[in-house]
């Protein structure tokens, strides 16, 4: 198969619109032509049967002597093809008289009264036969089966060629009607192909058909929902400027005073709030990009991970985080080690991470952070990070997740940036986050439930 093939053009709405309907049409109209032809058929063979049979009892009712074919044939026209009857008489097998027109042998060897078809020398004949005048006479009446024909398609012409002269009106009729139909298509795709790029304002839905209306309705909905993907990026876009701006000044102005320093002990000082400030800078771009990448995937993955595993590793990796502040990471056993996670391993760990992360951060020095790992009833996965911290205000709690939003007056540094990945995480796998106030520690408790993986899906999206 050629390339060109595989990628025909497909066919135009209209075209096809056209092609169908005017198939139905030719299609109804070979069936109104069948049925006008047996109908025309029935009716003029009943209308001829009946003058063959008026004719035999005029035969019967005139003398023998009397007998006249241009008489005969006087009847009133049924059509301008005038049916040309002829007649035998007959006595036994003796033949007593015929019209001129008529065959010397006999037009059928039926002798009782009806009508027969019979075939005399080739040509196919539909005649009548009656009793004669006298006993033992018959009067056969007959005509050829050719002029029924003829008078059957004069007849059938004439009503079928009014409806043949109608076909191209009616096409031309249905084109215009089709594409008069199909025009506000097309006004819409012009409407659209001539839009601006950065034009998302709403299509017109004035003089649109109601069959359109849907389209332009879904069209004007994504548009909606594109102009306020766009804000939001755009926003975030001008708040991470403005967050990596505070880092990267923060180390020029380091940089500049270790240039500046004049004894050693003043430019390591300098040096090692400059390491700190890069290190903050890539923690805040680390945070964009794993907030990028959760802004472009979808919850596609149906990869599961084992939950108690994967906190012991992330609480590892922070170990040394903790003890640089003299806090300490404790894992409540016993760790749920069977229960395993409809998320994978990756997300997992960033899940973690920021949650643990924050914990660290806002805990003062010396205090603890609780990770625990338990399977609740109804085979629902649990994991809790509870911390020493200030804990949060209703208000608070209202607004996490909210980008570069950080609690005020704790004096901790941050972009902001971990409770909305964590909560993006939660929007994509269908979790279940809830916060309050630590019952043992005095902090913030934060609370992630995952549904069990025999859970059906509708029951997930139940939650966060």
């Amino acid at each position: 198969m050629s390339s060109a093939a595989t990628h025909r053009r497909p066919r135009s709405l209209q075209a096809r619109l056209l092609t169908t309907v005017l198939t139905l049409v030719l299609v109804a109209w070979g069936v109104a032509a069948a049925l006008a032809w047996h109908e025309t058929d029935d009716e003029v063979s009943d209308l001829l049967d009946a003058h063959l049979a008026q004719t035999a009892a005029l035969l019967r009712l005139q003398p023998l002597d009397e007998l006249d074919e241009d008489r005969l044939n006087e009847a009133p026209e049924l059509d301008k093809h005038q049916p040309h009857v002829v007649f035998q008489l007959w006595h036994k097998d003796q033949l007593l008289a015929r019209s001129a027109s008529a065959p010397q042998k006999p037009l059928t060897l039926r002798r009782k009264r009806g009508f027969a078809d019979s075939q005399v020398d080739g040509k196919a004949w539909r005649v009548f036969v009656t009793q004669g005048p006298e006993r033992d006479m018959r009067i056969v009446v007959g005509e050829l089966q050719s002029v029924r024909r003829e008078i059957v398609l004069a007849s059938l012409t004439s009503i079928l060629k009014p409806m043949a002269w109608a076909l191209p009106l009616l096409a031309l009729g249905i084109w215009w009607a089709v594409r008069g139909s199909v025009r506000p298509l097309g006004r819409l795709g012009n409407a659209v192909a001539t839009r601006q790029p950065q034009s998302l304002a709403p299509l017109s839905t004035e003089g649109v058909p109601p069959e359109v209306l849907p389209l332009v309705t879904a069209l004007n909905d994504l548009f909606e929902r594109m102009a306020r993907l766009l804000a939001t990026e755009q926003q975030f876009t001008a708040d991470a400027a403005h967050e990596l701006r505070t880092p990267i000044a923060g180390i020029r102005m380091q940089a500049q005073v270790a240039q500046g320093a004049t004894d050693a002990q003043e430019r390591a000082t300098a040096l090692q709030a400059t390491v700190q400030g890069c290190d903050r800078a890539t923690r805040l771009v680390e945070q964009l990009l794993q907030l990028a990448r959760l802004d472009a995937e979808s919850a596609q993955d149906l990869s599961s991970t084992p939950l108690a595993e994967v906190a012991r590793q992330v609480a590892a990796d922070l170990h040394a985080t903790a003890e640089h502040r003299q806090q300490r990471i404790v894992l409540c056993e016993p760790l749920a080690h069977g229960v395993r996670i409809p998320l994978p391993e990756p997300l997992a760990r960033v899940l973690l991470r920021n949650l643990l992360d924050n914990a660290l951060r806002y805990s003062p020095e010396g205090a603890e952070v609780r990770l625990q790992v338990a399977e609740q009833d109804e085979g629902r996965a649990q994991l809790s990070v509870e911390d020493s911290g200030p804990g949060l205000t209703p208000e608070e709690q209202a607004r996490l997740g909210e980008r570069f939003f950080r609690v005020l007056g704790t004096g901790q540094s941050g972009s902001g940036l971990g409770w909305s990945i964590v909560q993006r995480i939660a929007r994509l796998h269908h979790l279940q986050v809830r916060t309050d106030r630590s019952p043992a520690l005095g902090g913030l408790r934060v609370t992630v439930r995952w549904q069990h993986s025999s859970d059906s899906p509708k029951a997930k999206m139940l939650h966060f």
